[in-house]
């Protein structure tokens, strides 16, 4: 049995429903203050070391997610080669 639900509404109205908090003003204040550092060449301030933390991680799900479908396609390969359909199907 296959059953769909489509919610025809918008992003703020469904982050109201799920009860999730306004962030809009704060994610506004940080973007303010990080694109003045940035703009004032302040001293230290280095915009890299805030990406890197997300690059690493997003590089580490790629990498898995390109392992998992190189796995896939070989076993894949493997059942073809030996003429054994079943041989995906666990």
């Amino acid at each position: 049995m296959k059953i769909n639900i489509e919610f025809d509404m918008t992003p703020e109205e469904l982050r109201r429903a799920m009860g999730l908090p306004d962030v809009q003003e704060f994610q506004n204040e940080v973007m303010k203050g990080m694109m003045e550092k940035m703009m004032s060449g302040e001293e230290g301030y280095d915009a890299m070391s805030l990406f890197k933390p997300m690059m690493s991680e997003s590089m580490k799900s790629v990498d898995k997610a390109q392992k998992t479908f190189m796995n896939l396609m070989s076993g894949y390969m493997k059942g073809a080669a030996t003429g054994d359909s079943d041989s995906t199907e666990k």
